[in-house]
């Protein structure tokens, strides 16, 4: 069984500010695989360079990673409001500049192979990515972070992959940026009835189930209408066939190097990246 793979095409139409280059509209997307939650996480400080450099490494089709805004209104990826537990640090991102929360090592609490690695900024994340890998951009702020990071995803030219994993605040602002931007519903997030409608509704492009897979029906009215679907969270390698038979096409895991592995069995090979040329 071979691993499908999905064609970005864009109508002419739709070209204009900050619409795709003629470089993405070529881009094929993979249309399942493994998510790899904060970068590969359990075996790197997560939501680090390093961390998504080795699910690159390990042929991930998707990167989940968070987003916050520090106080001088830079896009960094962080998990938690606060430094405390991912680096040698202490205080809320909110309250601190860019500069601040790049003196802080976020590797070390991993291991002392990890020392020197820092929280990376969204520009830097972005820039690092290969162009046909999923990128779960998890936005853990309002109005103002979403318009953020849409001119950012938009100033990089990764319109066609990123996608902003959000409540409605964030999503409202970010398609006022522009309306064509890829949105992750996150609002009411379950594995119901009402939260698939709401899905559909708004036309969003993607899902995140959470503790449990929608029905059957829903699930085939996520099909017909063309939505991803993602799943948090999983590490169970034997818990892999139902959520794709199921309809899952990215479950989000730690594990990426052991969640790879057992993805092969249903015919899901690693991802080949693909990077820009200079």
């Amino acid at each position: 069984m071979k691993r499908r793979s999905f064609l970005v095409l864009l109508p002419v139409c739709c070209l204009g500010t900050g619409a795709l280059s003629a470089r993405a509209t070529e881009i094929v997307m993979p249309t399942r695989g493994i998510s790899a939650h904060r970068g590969a996480s359990r075996s790197h400080p997560e939501n680090t360079i390093a961390a998504f450099k080795e699910a690159i490494r390990l042929g991930a089709h998707q990167i989940e990673f968070d987003v916050y805004l520090t106080r001088d209104k830079k896009c960094v990826v962080l998990h938690d409001s606060t430094v405390d537990r991912t680096t040698d640090g202490s205080g809320r991102v909110s309250e601190l500049t860019l500069a601040e929360i790049k003196r802080l090592d976020a590797g070390i609490w991993k291991g002392q192979q990890f020392a020197g690695q820092r929280v990376p900024t969204l520009q830097e994340t972005l820039a690092m990515m290969p162009e046909n890998i999923w990128l779960n951009v998890h936005t853990k702020g309002g109005a103002e972070l979403g318009a953020a990071v849409a001119r950012e995803i938009i100033r990089q030219g990764r319109k066609h992959q990123a996608f902003l994993a959000t409540g409605r605040e964030a999503a409202d602002a970010a398609r006022k940026v522009d309306p064509h931007i890829l949105i992750c519903n996150m609002h009411n997030q379950g594995h119901d009835s009402r939260y698939v409608g709401e899905t559909l509704a708004r036309g969003d492009q993607f899902l995140q189930l959470y503790k449990g897979v929608a029905s059957p029906e829903e699930m085939a009215r996520l099909k017909k209408a063309g939505v991803r679907v993602n799943y948090c969270c999983t590490n169970d390698p034997a818990a892999l066939k139902g959520l794709f038979d199921a309809g899952v096409q990215f479950p989000l895991v730690d594990d990426v190097a052991g969640m790879m592995k057992a993805a092969r069995d249903f015919g899901i090979e690693p991802l080949k990246p693909v990077y820009r040329k200079e």
